[in-house]
């Protein structure tokens, strides 16, 4: 039994140092001007990722639906593929979790891959339609 008296300040200090020396649980929260910096980050990293049948970048296609990031780090990304059938369904995801994830500031990437919306040719940016020759 502990009385109140043995669980001082001191105590919980040296527990609180304890943790963060074993299992490195305790982090710095981001700023917003961090979190933004990182999405900036992010961007740039997924606009280096191309499907291998379109010359355009995942990002100007239009396939990353969403990025969220939080202030500790911890980063979903939801996309979808141009088709459920797409040849690279498993490597293109691998692809975007690994590179996000190599991202400074990233903590733990989570990829959500869905259908819902379908992704359809409207979705692609002016830029991508562009070096496509569709405008």
């Amino acid at each position: 039994q502990i009385s109140s008296e043995n669980y001082g300040k001191k105590t919980l200090s040296k527990n609180l140092k304890i943790n963060f020396m074993l299992d490195n649980t305790f982090k710095m929260k981001y700023t917003d001007e961090q979190i933004a910096e990182i999405g900036e980050n992010i961007i740039k990293t997924l606009k280096t990722v191309y499907d291998p049948e379109i010359p355009v970048d995942i990002y100007e296609l239009g396939l990353i639906y969403d990025v969220q990031i939080s202030e500790d780090g911890d980063i979903k990304v939801v996309m979808t593929l141009t088709t459920p059938n797409c040849p690279v369904a498993e490597s293109l995801p691998a692809e975007v979790k690994e590179k996000v994830g190599e991202v400074e500031g990233v903590n733990n990437v989570e990829l959500d891959l869905t259908f819902e919306p379908t992704w359809n040719k409207d979705m692609m940016s002016e830029e991508a339609k562009f070096e496509l020759g569709m405008l």
